[in-house]
């Protein structure tokens, strides 16, 4: 018996077997190892002890009816049946149910299959999360921009073809929960390249053709995703390139979300544009500006500046939203020129506090 094949029936599947199983019948249910061992059962007295009807059902590879009268003959033995749990035609354990062996045979084959059914399962999830780990490990090189043969090597193995243009998307999720079913809802082509990143992201290497449109594709996977999850999904998105130029797109892409993560849209690098400067100033020097224009302006002559900005310095629609005589507008105007000594009424001076009011948006709450 190969080891792969020795260890597919581990305590912790057995226990998630037996559960399963005591779903159905309310006879006594064990799992048997090869070697005889009871590993999981209804019954926890009997977990660690020695079966010798289960071991030579290991070895005749056929189902064993245990008696009453086997119970002062074999070890560890009640009445019931044994059948072995075949995978790849070699018996992997046996599963054991307790009772008078012809009221519970009519359970044995059903049992016994869906036994097998469940480690099947369990085995390709594993094998799956084992090619992921092998994508995830060969994707962290990449952005390492690590290219030796042995790389190479993996690309071809994997069957990620490196000549192929990508963008790189990286979307953020709240928990690792939602990311598993994030990971196993999204339909990516056969060159796209897709991981899971840390606890709550995943990359995308979103392979460009010419057909693509990748402003369509993760607008709809958005709103696909956050309707499947009933959580928001943020989205940055870095600019194409060939696979060398992916390290640079995934620094594009982590920036992009920053900003995603703030403004809750999907945000493509190349269209930020004010919000690049903003992220390369350092705390000191944002603390610093803050504190020369906005930081003796209260919330709501902070809330009166925002509505003013958003509406294109519309003094009837901001007096409007925020429910205010135009007059009452003209006065706070007049109290932010005095707090800041700028004049939100002249060009310059409303830029500045523009870049004030972004600046304090981005930082730490705790802070503020």
């Amino acid at each position: 018996m190969t080891t792969e094949v020795n260890t597919l029936l581990v305590p912790d599947l057995a226990k998630k077997i037996v559960r399963e199983v005591q779903r159905l019948i309310p006879e006594h249910i064990i799992i048997i190892d090869v070697n005889g061992t009871i590993i999981a059962g209804t019954d926890p007295v009997r977990i660690g002890t020695f079966h010798e009807g289960a071991r030579r059902c290991c070895e005749q590879k056929k189902t064993v009816i245990i008696t009453k009268e086997d119970e002062h003959e074999l070890i560890g033995v009640k009445a019931g049946i044994n059948l072995p749990l075949l995978f790849h035609d070699e018996v992997i354990g046996v599963i054991g149910i307790t009772g008078e062996p012809h009221d519970i045979s009519k359970y044995g084959e059903i049992l016994r299959k869906m036994t097998e059914l469940l480690i099947h399962e369990n085995y390709l999830a594993k094998q799956l999360e084992l090619e992921q780990r092998s994508y995830e490990a060969f994707v962290f090189d990449w952005l390492q921009g690590t290219w030796s043969q042995s790389f190479l090597d993996r690309a071809r193995t994997l069957g990620i073809h490196l000549q192929q243009k990508r963008q790189l998307i990286l979307i953020e999720v709240s928990n690792d929960t939602a990311q598993r079913k994030l990971w196993h809802h999204i339909k990516n082509d056969n060159e796209d390249v897709l991981v899971r990143w840390g606890d709550n992201r995943l990359i995308l290497l979103k392979s460009i053709a010419s057909h693509t449109d990748v402003s369509v594709y993760v607008t709809r996977l958005k709103t696909d995703c956050e309707s499947l999850l009933s959580l928001p999904i943020w989205i940055g998105v870095g600019q194409a390139g060939g696979a060398r130029d992916m390290p640079a797109s995934y620094e594009q892409a982590q920036r992009a979300l920053s900003i995603a993560l703030e403004q809750n849209k999907i945000i493509f690098y190349e269209n930020l544009r004010l919000e690049m400067c903003l992220q390369d100033i350092t705390p000191q020097t944002r603390e610093q500006f803050l504190y020369r224009t906005i930081a003796a302006c209260d919330e709501e002559l902070l809330a009166t500046l925002r509505t003013f900005i958003a509406h294109n310095q519309s003094y009837k629609q901001t007096a409007e939203l925020l429910h205010i005589h135009i007059n009452t507008l003209h006065y706070r105007l007049k109290k932010i020129e005095e707090a800041t000594r700028l004049n939100p009424k002249v060009f310059e001076d409303l830029v500045t506090l523009y870049i004030a009011l972004n600046l304090l948006d981005k930082e730490p709450k705790n802070k503020r």
